[in-house]
């Protein structure tokens, strides 16, 4: 697997929030959720997606908007003051406290102010970043506007999102997923995405091997002279070349890489930490615990126990 495709191995929607919002003028809706990801497609109208600190863009019919968490900011018409605020937990409100969940429901995961609204929008939320797309969330700006996405995905999303059949959940997760991965990869292909420093280390031919054996072999006993025997050139060339593009050194790439798997694999919840630690590279559970507690500040047994909470 190649490094982009590592990185956006991450995303993996687990009862995601998913709505049709369906609206017609004056509307604004004020986003305090503080998710981590948020993945909008227009389908009809045109809205506005505005920052507290004046970044603003419009969408319109065909675009995707990839909004990076946790600054709220406003969905809406582009004039009209604020008439809902959406907070943690997808909860929704007035202005002035009253509930809207059900007041404007019009139906399978529909909502909004009007039935027949000439807004349309496919609103798909990330509640939980998992740790592995950490690196990814950090390569993102904090707005992404694809415009004119012609992705079938997208039409099977605006027809799933509408189903009410066994499964659905996970069919609208999976296809959350899929819709983002084709979105991010369309835009990781432009001129745009250049400054993500682990990206542009791909296209090496060093260094961007010494990133795949990492990804790929995270709990082989790595050390600079092995990876750079693997990429045949000598070890002083490597750390060298690795520092400059990716912005770090290669051991320290490898810890927050395996660190970054075991914090996702804790939060399955399924594994022992011996097992979390043989699949990433550490001796065992005390090691594993010993650097996730020295670079992360908890233990990765607090750190499980925190996600539960």
């Amino acid at each position: 697997m190649d490094a982009l495709g590592s990185v956006l191995n991450g995303p993996r929607a687990m009862d995601a929030f998913l709505l049709r919002v369906v609206m017609t003028p004056p509307w604004s809706i004020r986003v305090e959720d503080q998710a981590p990801l948020t993945v909008v497609v227009a389908v009809s109208g045109t809205a506005t997606i505005a920052f507290d600190d004046g970044e603003q863009a419009t969408v319109d019919p065909g675009d995707v908007a990839i909004i990076r968490g946790p600054d709220p900011y406003t969905y809406g018409d582009g004039t009209s003051p604020v008439t809902a605020i959406i907070d943690e937990g997808q909860h929704c409100v007035s202005v002035d406290g009253a509930e809207l969940i059900d007041a404007m429901r019009l139906g399978i995961r529909s909502w909004g102010n009007s039935a027949d609204g000439e807004s349309v929008s496919l609103v798909g939320t990330y509640g939980v970043a998992g740790e592995v797309s950490t690196r990814l969330l950090n390569a993102l700006p904090r707005l992404i506007i694809l415009r004119d996405n012609s992705s079938p995905l997208i039409d099977l999303l605006a027809t799933e999102i509408l189903r009410d059949a066994p499964g659905q959940d996970v069919m609208l997760d999976r296809l959350l997923d899929l819709v983002l991965i084709d979105s991010l990869r369309s835009w990781f292909a432009t001129t745009e995405s250049s400054g993500s420093n682990w990206i542009a280390a791909e296209s090496d031919p060093v260094v961007g091997r010494a990133l795949t054996l990492i990804h790929n072999n995270p709990q082989h006993p790595w050390t600079v002279a092995g990876l750079a025997t693997q990429c045949a050139v000598s070890r002083a060339v490597l750390a060298k070349r690795f520092t400059e593009l990716v912005g770090e050194s290669p051991m320290a790439y490898l810890t927050e890489w395996r660190l970054s798997m075991a914090a996702d694999l804790i939060a399955g919840g399924d594994r022992t930490l011996d097992a979390v630690a043989a699949q990433v590279g550490y001796g065992g559970a005390y090691a594993l615990s010993a650097a996730f507690k020295r670079v992360r500040g908890i233990s990765p047994r607090d750190y499980r126990r925190s996600l539960a909470g």
